[in-house]
């Protein structure tokens, strides 16, 4: 028995230690810093924030709250400051059926929470009315990370703008609690693998075709071609009949133009 309690003493403890894990940054069309452990992840880029927990029902839980706590500490249980996000300072929402998207209304309260996060040692992410974690993450190497992060996200800003037309084709319309406009292009002077662009409600991303993407399984009736965002987003298009669709995540968006 006294086995049994020391295991369990051990287990509790372990689920609150931080994601240890290595921080690093991407560059590309959507410039980011990132980490990720076994069950979660979490993306700074340029505007936003992108988090996945552990489980589906606490990404629906802070939506539907429309509020978190972002925590900075100097170690595993020390406060030295908090952000806590709303509707009053930012938008919270489900991107691609998972993560949560943390948008801010301020450029500046986002510069804070970067520089809160380069500057100590562990993260929480936590609800507002209860110290309760959604995740915790360990900062070792965040701090180069959004250096990185910081550097590029003007740069790639002038180059989107200057170099990425926005696609002009066939318009499919449609998602669930989120409506998408959706259109691509694919292009024939493609100079490197991403021979196609995506923009989903107005935001551009490159992407690569993959006519092959069911590798050795037969591809489901009608499918065309999918586009891989630089972005790991993935658009499947079909046409069947006088029926044209793109599948986004697990919905279906129909030709609207």
């Amino acid at each position: 028995m006294k086995k049994l309690i020391m295991v369990a003493l051990g287990l509790i403890a372990f689920s609150t230690l931080p994601a240890f894990a290595e921080w690093s940054f991407s560059d590309g069309m959507k410039p980011n810093a990132n980490i990720q452990s076994n069950n979660m992840s979490l993306e700074l880029q340029c505007d936003r924030i992108r988090f996945a927990p552990a489980g589906y029902e606490d990404s629906e839980d802070i939506v539907r709250k429309q509020t978190m706590s972002i925590r900075f500490m100097k170690n595993g249980s020390t406060d030295v400051g908090a952000f806590q996000v709303g509707s009053v300072n930012a938008t919270l929402q489900i991107v691609d059926n998972y993560p949560v998207e943390i948008l801010f209304n301020d450029a500046s309260d986002y510069d804070f929470v970067l520089d809160e996060i380069a500057a100590n040692a562990v993260l929480n992410l936590s609800m507002v009315d209860q110290d309760v974690s959604y995740g915790i993450f360990d900062l070792k190497g965040s701090s180069r990370a959004i250096r990185s992060l910081r550097s590029s996200c003007g740069s790639a800003s002038q180059s989107t703008n200057s170099t990425m037309e926005a696609p002009e084709g066939v318009v499919y319309c449609g998602g669930g609690q989120i409506k998408r406009q959706i259109e691509y292009l694919i292009r024939d002077d493609a100079q490197d693998q991403w021979d196609a662009v995506v923009t989903v409600n107005g935001e551009t991303v490159r992407a690569m075709t993959a006519y092959s993407y069911f590798n050795n399984s037969v591809p489901p009736e009608g499918f065309v071609v999918a586009l891989l965002g630089e972005d790991r987003s993935e658009f499947l298009v079909f046409n069947e009949g006088n029926q044209d669709w793109l599948e986004f995540g697990d919905y279906r968006y129909n030709k609207c133009n």
